[in-house]
């Protein structure tokens, strides 16, 4: 079985391993690493896949909810591991001992916000991090080593609209952290023709999110009956993906991705990030007033750096067979729902609605 031969029909803040085993008998494995996006995959690959065995890896960080894979903690193919990928012993050893096939690297520090003050701990965990995980995995002859990137290494554009030859131009040290790592992953495969993938995402939304991100912290400040907090201007627009579209995405790069390719993964979808208020207002509130959406809309003091749009081309990724499926009325519905009954999956989620970061989530450093 080459790696993911199979058929792909299925209808992120996690780090996860995915190890593949059938009769105590290694047949595929996948490592998986942090964020919405990876629980969604984690699930899918879990429930479609019984003959996979997936090892779940996670730091349990601030943003973790080990809630969001209470569908599958009991499954037999189905294992979690808490560890650090910023910790070259033990993923040296988990390597030896899994016998890992693929990786797929979501494990960041993300929050934009939070990078402006953390910079050196993004840095740490998306560059240092992401570094010892791949030599690892090259030291362990892994067959496909994805890491997940994002639409921000480009900078932000009016007009152009960046494919995977763009150069990168971040403008936060988070994306800065993302650019910088996608550097050395590149790097393996240039030098040891080590078979890396690099994907670039617009914004995914949906279940599982911790509410830091803005349509979560929009969706749980007006079920809270509290305004919600916009940037700026408001004029910044995103592309939103919602979540199954993006593991539909992943699975796609893992069977028909090249080892050496960059894949952005985006949609047309866009939408001001006011707009977005008032779209969420109008669902929540009920009401279409002009001047009532305008009461529940607070405008606050923008971050140091605020991109007005990352426009992206994902013509590779029609070209592989991908293309994203779920409108955005079902999508943001579903969404609405799930905040309704899991706002509460994270201890500390009351501090992700402030409209700046107010705690230290982080560990004070060990850096070796």
């Amino acid at each position: 079985m080459t790696a993911l031969d199979i058929d792909l029909s299925i209808g992120i803040d996690l780090s996860s391993l995915c190890c593949i085993k059938a009769n105590n008998v290694v047949v595929k494995s996948a490592f998986l690493l942090s964020s919405c996006s990876a629980s969604h995959v984690v699930v899918s690959l879990v429930k479609n896949y019984p003959n996979y065995l997936i090892i779940n890896l996670d730091k349990l960080d601030y943003c973790a909810s080990l809630k969001n894979l209470e569908t599958v903690s009991e499954k037999e193919n189905y294992k979690f591991i808490q560890g650090d990928i910023c910790e070259p012993h033990f993923i040296k050893q988990l390597f030896e001992t899994e016998k890992i096939d693929i990786v797929l690297h979501f494990a960041a520090q993300t929050h934009v916000d939070l990078s402006f003050w953390h910079a050196l701990e993004f840095t740490y965990v998306n560059v240092y991090g992401t570094n010892v995980l791949v030599a690892a995995a090259h030291e362990a002859n892994v067959e496909k080593f994805v890491y997940v990137s994002t639409d921000e290494v480009y900078g932000g554009s009016t007009d152009q609209e960046f494919d995977e030859s763009s150069p990168k131009r971040p403008t936060n040290p988070y994306a800065s952290s993302k650019a910088a790592a996608e550097c050395f992953v590149q790097s393996y495969w240039e030098r040891y023709q080590f078979p890396v993938v690099i994907t670039r995402s617009s914004n995914v939304y949906g279940p599982h999110q911790y509410p830091e991100k803005v349509i979560p912290k929009f969706i749980s400040l007006l079920q809270q009956n509290r305004k919600c907090c916009i940037h700026g201007s408001g004029l910044q627009r995103r592309n939103f993906l919602y979540a199954t579209d993006v593991v539909e995405a992943f699975l796609t790069v893992l069977k028909e991705g090249k080892p050496g390719e960059i894949y952005n993964i985006g949609t047309n979808f866009e939408m001001s990030i006011a707009q977005l208020a008032k779209e969420l207002i109008h669902l929540i509130k009920k009401t279409s007033s002009e001047s009532e959406m305008e009461h529940w809309m607070d405008y606050v003091k923008d971050r140091p750096a605020n991109d007005m749009r990352y426009p992206m081309s994902s013509e590779k990724m029609h070209k592989l067979g991908w293309r994203p499926k779920v409108p955005w009325k079902e999508g943001i519905k579903k969404t609405i729902e799930w905040y309704k009954e899991n706002f509460h999956n994270w201890k500390n989620a009351e501090k992700a609605l402030e409209p700046f970061p107010v705690t230290e989530p982080f560990a004070q450093l060990n850096v070796p």
